[in-house]
């Protein structure tokens, strides 16, 4: 077990690693160096609240030969790993204007999802810091990330919400980018099949420019595209969301042959934040179910390019926090240490250039 939020190589950080610092001291700064930031960086206005599915038939096959293989990495006593979580979601349905998503009668997600709940989930793990995602398309909600990111140590990155060809987008980004904490934009649905369009590639253009991240949303239809991107943009680091995709679980071979393509392109990454499944209202512990897509995904994108991500708190819909990371933990520790060491923060410090701050700025680079 570990030693609580934020502890690295033995020393114990405080939890207010995921608490909000006081809010005197709001002026804004003059933007700094990229990577760095300023103790008294702040936003100038506080926001009032913080915002092919497997067969049984399969399924019990796969459960059973699982049962046969050890599971490696779970030895008691085993060193706490510390982690960047690359996909967390935050926000609050109870400020004035409300959440464009998740929606009203989901019973799981619709309340208030902030970083002291975070705190609750992943306590006695070692989750020193996590970038967050913007789920909400309202422009605005960006700020409010930011702002709320500001306050909170733990939060070393920001993945924001633009949507580019417009005529907002190339404004937003720069007024966005100016902050150390914003590292990148996702995309996902409509967008991606307009990625051709002449006024959406200028605007990815910036993206890479401006050096920051492009997430991709979109399961298996997202591949095509992406590659295309990833191949046009050689400097752009593209992030995809959610592997192994659900659709892949009976069929590791159509998962390789997917994926072929995009893991030769070397500014590709892959956040690993879609594995613990539940079938049949049973969620499935065991890390040998997941072994064979890992194996996959391992040897097409190499130790270098797999990120540690949970989805929380969507991903409490197949298990709680603890179970997802000692899952994907048991595989990679079986990796040997450095290769962990990579998959749980390196490979993302690769990808977003995140901040080293809070509990974090312990890690070495």
């Amino acid at each position: 077990m570990g030693h609580g939020l934020g502890a690295i190589n033995g020393r114990r950080a405080p939890i207010a690693n995921f608490v909000s610092a006081p809010r005197e001291n709001r002026g804004l700064a003059a933007p700094p160096a990229r990577g760095t930031l300023p103790a008294n960086f702040r936003l100038s206005a506080p926001p009032r609240s913080f915002p092919a599915p497997l067969t049984r038939r399969t399924f019990l096959g796969r459960a059973a030969a699982a049962a046969l293989l050890p599971a490696a990495g779970r030895a008691a006593g085993a060193a706490p790993q510390p982690a960047i979580d690359t996909h967390i979601h935050f926000y609050d349905p109870t400020r004035p204007q409300g959440v464009p998503w998740p929606r009203p009668d989901d019973r799981l997600l619709y309340s208030p999802h902030l970083p002291d709940r975070f705190a609750a989930a992943t306590a006695g793990l070692e989750i020193v810091g996590a970038v967050v995602v913007e789920a909400s398309p309202w422009p605005a909600d960006n700020e409010w990330l930011l702002e709320l990111a500001a306050a909170t140590p733990a939060i070393v990155g920001i993945v924001g919400n633009l949507a580019p060809g417009t005529p907002e987008f190339a404004p937003a980004l720069r007024r966005l980018a100016a902050q150390p904490l914003f590292r990148g934009v996702r995309l996902g649905g409509a967008a991606l099949r307009e990625l051709a369009q002449p006024a959406v590639a200028a605007d990815l253009g910036r993206l890479a420019d401006a050096d920051l991240a492009l997430d991709l949303l979109g399961g298996v239809p997202a591949l095509a595209p992406a590659e295309r991107l990833a191949r046009a943009w050689p400097g752009l680091r593209v992030v995809l969301n959610h592997l192994p995709f659900p659709a892949w679980d009976a069929d590791i071979p159509a998962l390789r042959t997917a994926l072929a393509g995009i893991a030769r392109c070397p500014n590709v990454f892959v956040k690993v934040s879609d594995v613990v499944r539940r079938i049949d209202g049973r969620t499935v512990e065991d890390p040998a179910y997941y072994r064979p897509a890992l194996n996959a995904l391992f040897d097409l994108f190499g130790p270098g390019r797999l990120l540690y991500g949970s989805n929380w708190p969507v991903s409490g819909r197949n298990a709680p926090y603890r179970v997802i990371h000692d899952t994907v933990a048991a595989y990679f520790r079986a990796k040997g240490p450095v290769a962990a060491e990579r998959f749980f923060w390196r490979n993302s410090h690769a990808a977003y250039r995140w901040v080293r701050r809070g509990a974090a700025a312990a890690l070495t680079p």
